[in-house]
């Protein structure tokens, strides 16, 4: 007796299908993406060639494919003119490296010409940059916030808003302490603690890292 075909022809169907979703399916994201807030408020201008600094070593350890932005927070950050420099780094090695020259002569005339921000609004920077590197969809996400973590909200300013960062790395950097924080030290542990409930609340990862040779091991790891 012949073996009936519809068997066949229905596993044949099956297998075909299946690696037509296979084949459609969108690639596993790749890379890295970096997004730097610097807090460019009062007197914390003065803590800026740090952050000159820092990114210029992140610059060096980024690789081809790598996505890196550097925003300043200011009165109103959630805005993409807060954007100093970005860029997705080209395949070719010396294209990145050309991409990488001019992002850095780009902070380092920024930093120069900079004007202290009357206010400091973390809370948009932090939105914009979820909005960054949701759209660029790397592999890693991590934002960067070089500031004292004081936010200051001009009169009208509404940021009481859920944050959504999950599959994200929140890393606090050069949390310096206000006058006030040596008068009572609770307001410095009080103001980390908040940030650190906020970004959890919203499925984010959070640390605060004021030894900059520990974020480079972790840029080093997450390669």
């Amino acid at each position: 007796m012949r073996p009936s075909l519809k068997p066949i022809l229905a596993a044949a169907v099956i297998g075909a299908a299946a690696l037509s979703m296979s084949a459609c399916s969108d690639p596993a994201p790749q890379g890295r993406g970096i997004y730097l807030l610097m807090d460019t408020s009062g007197t914390y201008t003065q803590e800026l060639r740090k952050a000159e600094q820092l990114i210029n070593a992140i610059l060096a350890k980024l690789d081809p494919g790598d996505s890196f932005a550097v925003a300043r927070i200011d009165t109103g950050s959630f805005s993409e003119k807060d954007i100093v420099a970005k860029m997705t780094f080209d395949d070719r090695p010396s294209q990145a490296n050309r991409q990488k020259r001019h992002f850095r002569e780009t902070i380092a005339k920024f930093i120069r010409e900079v004007k202290p921000a009357g206010h400091t609004d973390i809370t948009g920077g932090l939105l914009q940059a979820a909005e960054y590197l949701n759209e660029k969809n790397p592999g890693i996400k991590t934002v960067l916030i070089f500031s004292d973590l004081k936010e200051d909200l001009k009169k009208g300013y509404i940021r009481d808003i859920p944050l959504q960062l999950l599959g994200f790395d929140i890393v606090a950097l050069n949390v310096t302490k206000l006058l006030s924080d040596n008068i009572d030290p609770r307001e410095y542990m009080t103001r980390l603690e908040d940030w650190q409930r906020r970004v959890e609340d919203g499925g984010g990862a959070w640390r605060v890292l004021n030894d900059f040779d520990r974020l480079d091991r972790i840029l080093t790891a997450s390669r």
